[in-house]
């Protein structure tokens, strides 16, 4: 098995995770959410709250730690803290599931990735003590946000935080753990919704809507179509685990932020689909619009640098930028592949439209993937015609 094969064996074995069910609803309500937009939120969490985090934590690997940190569910799955759980089973099995999906990489990549996960699981340094911390206050939080939340849901969340695994924020992150506190008992007052960390955490409950927005794209197994949310955590995984294909220069850990926050705009704005007809100039100022608005809602520097980084990202000039364009291009591909031709059928795209309107990106900033993508498509189209 060559390099890439091995790469995006892995990658198309994760999408995986976005059927797996944890207890948690979405704010709205609607439905539980799944494992794999959990992990975009709390990789968004750590990006967002950054500023709040001690001088010993490195955020860039808090983010890759969230991002990994429950593909062990696709083998292992999720275990609701209020249920009882053979704890030390459930730790072998999770171990197991490590050795098989992170097996899946090259020995280099694969080395990295179930490292970081081990030292998220052990949670001894800084940095896995900052992420695990967001991994424990985030469902708090998320639980008690609706306008009228489910009654023993709010009932899970005050046990959380008084006794339970969120205890230890009273003293490990004081200011956190008060807001979520007010925020189950409906005291919130008026300095703590001003304050850096209410605007930063009004941001982050907002963002719970990008769940709740549908891509025309489906999830691999065809079940039904993948939201925005999911994602973008799955193309945020696709950057370390591409990082070879990079070209000199480029920072991946700026691309992983970018394609958390690259598709955010999509709460306002929805998505448009690339094969899609629709009109691109009012498209762009809608997008434009919703940006101003969701980073508006963050501490004026942040709300900047993000907004900048978002620009920067739909700019598609910088080594970055480009780089983090052609993988998200890529992803669409494979599901599609893997659906059966899914939004591809949809649309009548042809294997030339795919060349003209996704193979020129992807080539000008990863050109080896395309050249192995573009020879999967080529097959799947002879296939299927």
């Amino acid at each position: 098995m060559n390099r890439l094969t091995a790469q995006f064996a892995f990658l198309d074995e994760i999408d995986q995770l976005k059927n797996i069910e944890r207890s948690n609803c979405l704010i709205d309500l609607s439905r539980q959410e799944n494992s794999a937009e959990h992990s975009w939120h709390l990789a968004l969490f750590a990006l967002i709250l950054a500023p709040e985090a001690g001088d010993d934590v490195d955020i860039n690997k808090a983010i890759l730690m969230l991002l990994l940190h429950d593909i062990v569910e696709i083998d292992a799955g999720d275990h609701p803290i209020h249920e009882d759980h053979d704890w030390q089973q459930v730790a072998i099995n999770e171990r197991r599931a490590a050795d098989r999906i992170y097996g899946l990489l090259p020995s280099d990549i694969a080395s990295d990735f179930r490292d970081t996960w081990t030292e998220f699981e052990a949670c001894k340094t800084p940095t896995a003590r900052f992420a695990k911390m967001l991994d424990h206050i985030q469902p708090v939080l998320q639980t008690v946000a609706p306008q009228t939340p489910i009654d023993w849901h709010r009932g899970i969340a005050n046990e959380t935080l008084t006794t339970g695994r969120a205890s230890w924020l009273r003293e490990a992150w004081p200011g956190v753990w008060q807001y979520a506190r007010n925020m189950v008992d409906g005291t919130l007052t008026p300095e703590q919704l001003a304050s850096d960390t209410g605007r930063r955490l009004a941001f982050l409950l907002e963002a719970d809507k990008l769940k709740t927005v549908l891509r025309a794209t489906p999830i691999s197994d065809n079940s039904r179509r993948e939201n925005s949310g999911e994602h973008s955590w799955h193309i945020a995984l696709y950057a370390p685990t591409l990082a070879d294909q990079a070209g000199v220069g480029v920072n991946i850990n700026r691309i992983i932020q970018m394609l958390i926050i690259h598709d955010i705009v999509e709460i306002d704005a929805g998505d448009a689909p690339i094969h899609g007809d629709f009109d691109v100039a009012a498209q762009e100022e809608k997008e434009q619009q919703a940006a101003t608005r969701l980073f508006g809602l963050l501490p004026g520097l942040q709300a900047s640098e993000l907004r900048a980084l978002w620009d920067e990202f739909e700019a598609a000039k910088s080594p970055d930028a480009v780089f983090a364009k052609s993988i998200d291009r890529v992803q669409p591909l494979l599901q599609n592949m893997a659906a059966g031709g899914g939004s591809w059928k949809d649309y009548n795209v042809t294997l030339e439209q795919l060349d003209t309107r996704i193979g020129v990106k992807v080539a000008k900033g990863a050109p080896k993937v395309w050249d192995f993508i573009r020879d999967r498509t080529e097959k799947w189209f002879k296939v299927d015609a």
